[in-house]
């Protein structure tokens, strides 16, 4: 049974799609990464037990626009799950104190270079898991359903959660407004960090993908994650030579 096209619009004030390879300071793709759209998608709608999202086009529906941002961002690590699941089993949890004493770490101001006044228009298909094809036509109409009353699970964001989208169920022919006309080489672009070949688990390791992003009359074309223009890193481990060069590994 083959996937229909779902379509959505989605916009928003700010937005931030970090390039891997800035180490300190964050400066955004023109355009949202496959990831980033995955996961407005799945901000919408999502059973990961059944299907997975893949992302086709994405249309840049507004110029591109950059403004320059000073963040305050904390120099503390998130704590890891087991210290987690030690508060919530009544462990007396330890907060990340800042600008509190000396020893502290305090937080840092760091410079973000964003996107202003975003529009795009993202095209994807539901694909589900071994087992559940059946399931598409149902799958499909509870996403159009839910994106047609603006039900999401959770916020939807463009790129960072305080960048928050807005989104539009549109038609899978809809070609109004059309695509700000640019053509861009992006170079070596972040696909996802998941291994999307099969359902994950939540103790999964992170599998980072790339793929040479070319932006067309203001559409990205989005490869199939199983297609040979998906660089993956070896299933045993390790990273490949782009990899190696974007994220200086």
């Amino acid at each position: 049974m083959k996937p229909n096209r779902q379509v959505i619009r989605v916009w928003g004030e700010f937005a931030c799609f970090s390039r891997p390879e800035m180490k300190v300071e964050r400066f955004s793709y023109p355009v949202p990464t496959p990831s980033a759209a995955r996961g407005i998608l799945d901000a919408i709608y999502c059973k990961p037990v059944k299907f997975r999202w893949q992302v086709l086009r994405i249309e840049v529906l507004r110029e591109i626009r950059y403004v320059a941002l000073r963040r305050n961002e904390v120099k503390e690590k998130a704590p890891t799950e087991r210290t987690i699941l030690q508060w919530a089993r009544g462990a007396e949890p330890q907060p990340i104190l800042v600008d509190v004493d000396e020893e502290s770490k305090g937080r840092t101001q760091r410079q973000t270079m964003a996107l202003k006044d975003v529009e795009y228009r993202i095209h994807a298909e539901i694909r589900p898991w071994q087992g559940f094809e059946d399931e598409l036509p149902a799958l499909e109409a509870q996403f159009q359903r839910r994106a047609e009353r603006g039900q999401y699970f959770h916020h939807p964001y463009l790129g960072c959660r305080e960048f928050p989208a807005y989104f539009q169920l549109c038609g899978p022919d809809e070609t109004e407004p059309q695509p700000w006309a640019a053509d861009m080489n992006l170079g070596w672009m972040l696909y996802d960090t998941f291994d999307l070949s099969r359902p994950g688990k939540p103790d999964d390791p992170p599998f980072i993908t790339l793929f040479e992003a070319k932006l067309v009359n203001g559409v990205l074309e989005v490869p199939e994650f199983d297609s040979d223009a998906v660089r993956k890193p070896p299933r045993n481990g390790g990273t490949t030579p782009a990899q190696e060069v974007l994220f200086d590994a």
